[in-house]
């Protein structure tokens, strides 16, 4: 049988809704062979998943997603990482105060929306984790105001909507540098997501490469076959590697699937060995 991964999920330490180890019990319940926790902006729950995944005889790559200030929406993915390196965790400090200030940016963007909401109802369904746009949205649900949380991004909480904050700390070739400094892989995230034209995008990709960008994903849950062949095109133009997972946050995204996101993907396990070459 051929091994599969999911190298894109989060936990409840940021904004998915299992705990570390409940998501790699889950992941191995689905028939993973590895995983990779990417939780935003924390490493939190690393270390859980890890000695989980040691117990379950799950592979479980050390991993986060960094949120990096630019024109578009740009998020770098982290793999490989030492959790206990200084310099990451007071990087993380500082991003967690920046997040806590934009959280409250977008609280106001949406009461001024004329939404009834608030930072400690968000901050209550995280359960002490960090928290995100996705807890938001989860109250917004649960108030009648959505039916689900992708609508409630669609229409409110992604980039260039009304409720969206851009407050971000570092940029993308800061936050590649985070990652390397801490021993880890830097890979570009949901590159559609940037929203930027094949050529800006390549532009954009390879002067992170020259920051030190290891790879892009290439295998994502909101991919078309075209976007899915155009990003491994992408990756071959720049000698890049491929990453892939489905961005699993468990019942805060219940449409997406670990593993196979939308029932339109198989990662294999090839993908993390070539990482590793």
């Amino acid at each position: 049988m051929e091994k599969l991964i999911d190298l894109h999920t989060h936990s409840n330490k940021s904004d998915g809704s299992l705990s570390p180890s409940e998501l790699v019990m889950y992941a191995k319940n689905h028939g993973l062979s590895a995983i990779a926790l990417t939780d935003h902006d924390t490493t939190d729950g690393v270390k859980e998943a890890v000695l989980t995944g040691k117990r379950e005889n799950i592979e479980v790559v050390t991993g986060i997603e960094l949120s990096a200030k630019s024109k578009t929406e740009t998020h770098i993915l982290g793999y490989f990482i030492d959790v206990d390196n200084e310099n990451l965790q007071k990087e993380l400090a500082d991003l967690k105060r920046v997040r806590c200030e934009r959280n409250r940016e977008v609280e106001q963007n949406l009461i001024k929306m004329g939404f009834d909401v608030s930072l400690a109802e968000a901050e209550k369904l995280s359960g002490g984790g960090t928290v995100g746009r996705a807890h938001f949205a989860r109250v917004m649900m649960n108030k009648g105001y959505v039916k689900s949380v992708k609508e409630a991004f669609d229409k409110y909480l992604s980039s260039g909507k009304g409720g969206y904050s851009s407050n971000q700390k570092i940029t993308a070739e800061e936050a590649v540098k985070i990652i390397k400094n801490a021993g880890g892989m830097a890979f570009a995230a949901h590159l559609h997501l940037m929203k930027r034209t094949d050529d800006d995008l390549f532009k954009f990709i390879k002067s992170l490469k020259n920051a030190g960008l290891d790879g892009i994903e290439g295998f994502y849950t909101e991919y078309t076959p075209e976007m899915h062949k155009k990003y491994l095109d992408l990756a071959k133009r720049l000698g890049l590697k491929i990453s892939g997972g489905t961005d699993f946050h468990g019942a805060m995204k219940p449409h997406i699937e670990i593993g196979t996101g939308l029932g339109n993907l198989k990662i294999p396990y090839k993908i993390l060995e070539d990482m590793r070459r």
